[in-house]
């Protein structure tokens, strides 16, 4: 089972830094989804930064999602 996300912080150029349970900051780049249905609406800065957790993984308001696996997985551990 993977850690859960507790907060999240969106970045320039499209990038997440995410704390994660284990105590974990990862940073993740959601510009390969950026061209994928609902993702496309978050291109508009202003709605990819609408990100925010659900306690669990992180959503948008306008209702894409991400699952922890795929943000733990896919992403970098930052130092």
């Amino acid at each position: 089972m993977c850690p859960i996300v507790t907060s999240v912080k969106p970045e320039q150029n499209y990038f997440l830094t995410l704390q994660f349970s284990n105590g974990e900051t990862r940073r993740f780049d959601v510009k390969p989804y950026l061209d994928k249905g609902v993702f496309q609406e978050l291109k508009d800065v202003s709605k990819f930064h609408s990100v925010h957790t659900d306690g669990i993984s992180v959503e948008w308001e306008n209702e894409a999602a991400l699952c922890p696996d795929t943000l733990y997985f896919g992403s970098i551990i930052q130092l």
